[in-house]
């Protein structure tokens, strides 16, 4: 090579990787704060009703997702049972659920979560047909005593919630105007179902002290707080189901099993005011019977995967994530829509997404392929990306790095006089090269403020752990996990669209875009040299 082409061959070079950065910029540059919100309408929208995993709306939320890959020309690439390429990975969680739960009298059937509630956990497969005893208030203490002389052996004991009064109005137990431990706190109804328990008890039914629309919405409170007895994992489990528990019942329903008249219920509470006796073992015995199921079910859901090919190094792939599940309905019957947690990382990679395949319709593809993937599961148990990574559909050793993003529509206290910022975190974990590439691609970029107090390993709030990025940086694959912090919203249903800056997130979504581009295109895969906690 003589001394003139040098020169002549260095000036090309400099052309061309000037312009394939002009390239990037403008590809970039189509991510755009309107575009994010449309999509964040739809994925955030009510009708979907929090997205919980395996829910009718998660599903709703994974078929959009999945529309949008085909309609911008990405693959699909998950291998179906008939052989056909599908963009859905499916997968199965274990759940426990209650099945058949009922309490019923000669009269009537009572039906779970509608005319009671249950509080704890009982497996009672078969219906079993036990006495039911009246035993007052369910306390035992020197100055008032319910189980003095009575058997509950193999018995339901119905009892009353709260504790007794004086004439006074003070409590029988403490003497004066401060309840005692049998109905001081939360935990109160525990204690009584210890000790009915301790004491030969089968069943503890509670009478509430709320009545009419009180005790009606009281059940649909609970009704949604017994889904945390539902919980998902990847595999089989068992459970506790025996301990305390108890079925709290209306008065009308009290009534009934104890097959007496309201007066007569309201004469023995005020002879206990009046006189400061137990009357329990008054009354009796009836029969109830009894049915509380649990059952394990398999909730299907998907991971939703698209394709993006690569040219030249085609076999080694980028993977862009974000979970596309949220946490449902609250207790009181609210939608938790999780438009920042995490609708602004799933649409995050729509645009991404969208960008990169036009880049390649218009001849300026990566040289390595892209998967774009949203996950199920995160709330869960980051069950999706662990699902993925122990079934993945390139392999691992294929896989460059994961690009994940959860939660960058909004900012957290630290940042709130200056938006213009993201947390990074896992960048230097595994390579550095990584870390230099994001650094480099920010400095040419947004020049966003890149804060990495949550990358400390003494970070207390453990966010490393804490995101789908997680599962593949255990299996050795480097990664950033794209942050803006935890606000006042989060896991509540004011997270909703019209609370996200579209025009900071698009700005971080444009910083994931040009830290893929370089990963994609560079000549050589980035090093795994790091390992740092």
């Amino acid at each position: 090579m003589n001394k003139i082409q040098i020169p002549f061959l260095l000036a090309i070079f400099v052309s061309v990787a000037s312009y394939a950065q002009d390239v990037s910029v403008q590809y970039a540059q189509s991510i755009t704060p309107k575009d994010l919100e449309r999509h964040l309408r739809v994925i955030a929208h009510d009708s979907l009703e929090g997205r919980d995993t395996g829910s009718p709306g998660q599903k709703k939320a994974a078929a959009y997702v999945a529309n949008f890959f085909k309609s911008i020309g990405l693959r699909p690439i998950v291998t179906d049972k008939d052989g056909s390429k599908s963009y859905f990975q499916p997968y199965g969680l274990y759940q426990k659920s209650w099945g058949e739960v009922y309490l019923a009298t000669e009269k009537e059937q009572y039906e779970f979560q509608q005319d009671f509630y249950l509080s704890g956990l009982l497996n009672v497969l078969s219906e079993e047909k036990v006495p039911v005893v009246f035993a007052g208030y369910g306390i035992e203490s020197d100055k008032y005593d319910d189980y003095k002389s009575l058997d509950v052996t193999g018995k339901a004991v119905l009892i009353l919630e709260g504790e007794p009064k004086n004439k006074k109005g003070n409590y029988l137990i403490s003497g004066d105007e401060k309840p005692s431990k049998w109905s001081s706190d939360a935990m109160s109804w525990q204690r009584k179902v210890s000790l009915a328990t301790s004491k030969g008890a089968k069943y503890v039914l509670i009478v509430s002290n709320l009545t009419g629309d009180d005790f009606t919405k009281e059940v649909t409170k609970r009704g949604v707080m017994n889904q945390r007895f539902n919980r998902l994992s990847m595999k089989p489990y068992t459970e506790k189901t025996t301990g305390n528990a108890a079925f709290t019942i209306s008065r009308a329903m009290a009534l009934d099993l104890l097959d007496i008249k309201a007066k007569k219920l309201a004469k023995i509470e005020n002879t206990i005011s009046s006189k400061g006796q137990s009357l329990a073992g008054s009354l009796p015995e009836r029969s109830v019977r009894v049915k509380a199921e649990r059952k394990e079910n398999i909730v299907m859901t998907e991971n939703v995967l698209g394709f993006l090919e690569g040219t030249d190094k085609k076999d080694e792939v980028i993977m862009i994530t974000a979970h596309l599940d949220h946490i449902g309905i609250s207790a009181d019957g609210q939608i938790n829509n999780g438009a920042d947690d995490d609708g602004s990382g799933t649409v995050s990679i729509l645009e991404l997404a969208e960008a990169f395949a036009k880049a390649k319709a218009e001849g300026h593809g990566p040289r390595r392929s892209i998967v774009f993937m949203t996950v199920t599961g995160e709330e869960k148990g980051l069950w999706g990306s662990e699902y993925y990574t122990s079934n993945p559909v390139i392999p691992l050793a294929n896989t460059v790095c994961d690009l994940n993003i959860d939660m960058i529509g909004r900012v957290d206290n630290a940042h709130k006089s200056n938006p213009n910022y993201v947390y990074l975190i896992g960048s230097d974990k595994l390579s550095s090269e990584l870390h230099a590439i994001s650094e480099e691609a920010n400095k040419k970029s947004v020049n966003f403020d890149l804060d990495y107090t949550f990358n400390n390993p003494s970070d207390p709030n453990r966010f490393y752990y804490r995101s789908d990025h997680y599962n593949f940086a255990k299996n050795k694959v480097p990664v950033i996990f794209y942050f803006t912090g935890v606000h006042e919203d989060y896991h509540r249903p004011g997270d909703d669209v019209e609370k996200i800056m579209f025009d900071k997130q698009s700005k971080i979504v444009q910083l994931v875009f040009h830290t893929a581009w370089e990963l994609s295109n560079r000549e050589e895969r980035i090093k795994v040299d790091s390992n740092k906690p």
